[in-house]
């Protein structure tokens, strides 16, 4: 095992870490901020996106803040993550993967729909259309930023820095669990959204597909809370 594939499982865990924490920490005390006597976790998790604004530019905040580190990662190691992410050969192929994909990971957050009806009447409720301002801003920072930035970190440098340390298997998901707490609202759907962006990761051996993956599945979420009159 050489010290520089050490070192770089360290880095690459180090910034992952970081994010996760930053980003599920601000969460937590902006949810909190709403508490009141008699709220269960749903009703607290609820306000997380109380303030959709303050959401989405943390989530971009956070993600670009990191993203050079991450850039330089790979290129200090002569790692090029164009190759990394796509090849144009098998481009159509990923692509086509990645839509299927991200259709099933949609009709599975489906089953999540009944855990919410333990919300109280102290939950976090919509107060009306939230206007073309927040849609673009959502697809912004949830289908591109978030969408490419955290299959970065969370799949590209488990699966390249810190696989050859831990196995590659054990480090994806080791970094799934950080997915998951980063969204630790949604009560473990993240989890499995990461195991589908795992598969099709390790099928196709390309980061555009778990990019597709995360992206899609947050796109058809936003266009489904448009149909469904909320913005």
């Amino acid at each position: 095992m050489k010290e520089n594939d050490i070192k770089n499982a360290g880095k690459a865990l180090a910034i992952t870490t970081t994010l996760t924490l930053f980003i599920a920490a601000f969460e937590m005390v902006n949810a909190l901020r709403f508490y009141k006597p008699g709220m269960n976790l749903l009703d607290i998790a609820s306000y997380v996106q109380a303030n959709k604004w303050i959401f989405a530019f943390t989530f971009i905040f956070g993600n670009l803040v990191l993203l050079p580190s991450a850039l330089f990662l790979y290129k200090a190691n002569g790692i090029s993550l164009k190759k990394e992410t796509f090849e144009r050969e098998t481009l159509g192929g990923d692509i086509l993967l990645g839509v299927i994909l991200a259709t099933i990971a949609s009709l599975i957050s489906l089953l999540w729909l009944p855990i919410y009806k333990g919300r109280t009447e102290l939950a976090f409720v919509e107060d009306g259309k939230m206007g073309a301002g927040v849609t673009i801003l959502y697809v912004i920072s949830l289908v591109f930023v978030s969408g490419i930035c955290k299959e970065i970190f969370y799949r590209g440098f488990a699966k390249r820095f810190c696989g050859p340390i831990f196995g590659e298997m054990t480090a994806l998901l080791l970094f799934n669990l950080l997915f998951a707490l980063l969204d630790w609202y949604n009560f473990g759907y993240s989890f499995v959204l990461g195991l589908i962006c795992i598969f099709g990761y390790q099928k196709r051996k390309h980061m555009i597909v778990p990019m597709i993956i995360h992206g899609g599945t947050n796109l058809i979420s936003i266009v489904y809370i448009i149909v469904m009159g909320g913005y």
